[in-house]
């Protein structure tokens, strides 16, 4: 069985949205030692899950998928696997943490179908050249993530495209 190989050490931004890794944090995917490891950078920015707040009284940005919600952050700001292979691990990785079936099942579907758009939203923010791993981590009271948001990042996009 996979395994999540450190503990996940966070900080809050001052936007109240957004968590800043202070410690390496790494999981093995598939099996503990099979080679497929993905380490997450001290200093990324993660939202955890990113669930509408409509539905967060059944489903909060954090719970017990958090550490699987970390991982497939940073899956899919990196784009070193496919997409559909990212929301996997997130699967297994909720597995691994024995989150409940129907917490894993739908945060898993909503990947799949709305995960697009943060896929797309990561590939155009690192063309732009946001950077979403803070070289020195060391945060001062007040720091905010100036990432533009969904709709106006598509919209720039659809944009630059016309041009």
């Amino acid at each position: 069985m996979s395994v999540f190989t450190e503990l996940l050490v966070v900080s809050p931004l001052s936007d109240g949205k957004t968590w800043v890794i202070l410690r390496p944090f790494s999981y093995d995917v598939g099996n503990i030692g099979s080679g497929d490891t993905i380490r997450v950078r001290t200093g990324f920015m993660t939202d955890f899950a990113s669930i509408p707040r409509l539905l967060w009284i059944f489903l909060p940005r954090w719970g017990k998928y958090g550490n699987a919600a970390v991982i497939h952050d940073w899956v899919y700001w990196t784009q070193k696997r496919s997409r559909k292979k990212a929301d996997g691990i997130m699967l297994e990785g909720m597995r691994v943490l024995k989150v409940p079936a129907w917490q894993k099942y739908s945060i898993y579907i909503a990947v799949r179908v709305f995960g697009l758009l943060a896929w797309k939203r990561n590939q155009w923010d690192r063309e732009a050249g946001f950077k979403r791993v803070l070289i020195d981590y060391r945060l001062k009271t007040g720091y905010r993530l100036n990432r533009p948001g969904l709709m106006s990042r598509t919209l720039k996009h659809i944009q630059n495209r016309s041009s």
